[in-house]
């Protein structure tokens, strides 16, 4: 069984740079979908950005030129960088493996269509 475990988490100020790590372990990662979700307190979890194997990368409109998502599929790891950190990025960060494989095609952006699941790596951007 897959086990995804981010880490790169931090706080720093406005205008800062992050970068998340999401290294699975038991499965492989090539041929599905993978995201990265965010949840801030009291709203709901969104999707931030995804990446399939073979397909258009998605991107939240508002961190759209600020992220960046890539994949290293032979280190079975996904990553996120993070440039021009707001205080609205603030939250906690999940990285996330669509349930069923997907070699062409874009991702889904729901977050119901992922089912394996990081334990979260907290973003914490200051003003």
């Amino acid at each position: 069984q897959v086990h995804l475990v981010e880490s790169g988490g931090g706080s720093v100020q406005t205008g800062g740079s992050l970068t998340l790590s999401c290294v699975a372990s038991g499965d492989t990662i090539s041929g599905y979908c993978l995201g990265w979700f965010r949840q801030a307190p009291g709203k709901e979890r969104e999707g931030v950005a995804m990446i399939p194997l073979n397909g258009r990368v998605y991107y939240l409109g508002s961190v759209q030129g600020r992220f960046s998502i890539y994949r290293d599929n032979p280190k079975n790891t996904l990553y996120l960088q993070m440039n021009n950190l707001k205080p609205e990025d603030s939250g906690i960060y999940y990285c996330a493996r669509e349930a069923t494989s997907r070699w062409n095609g874009d991702c889904p952006t729901e977050d119901y269509a992922y089912t394996i699941w990081g334990q979260g790596t907290q973003v914490t951007v200051s003003s």
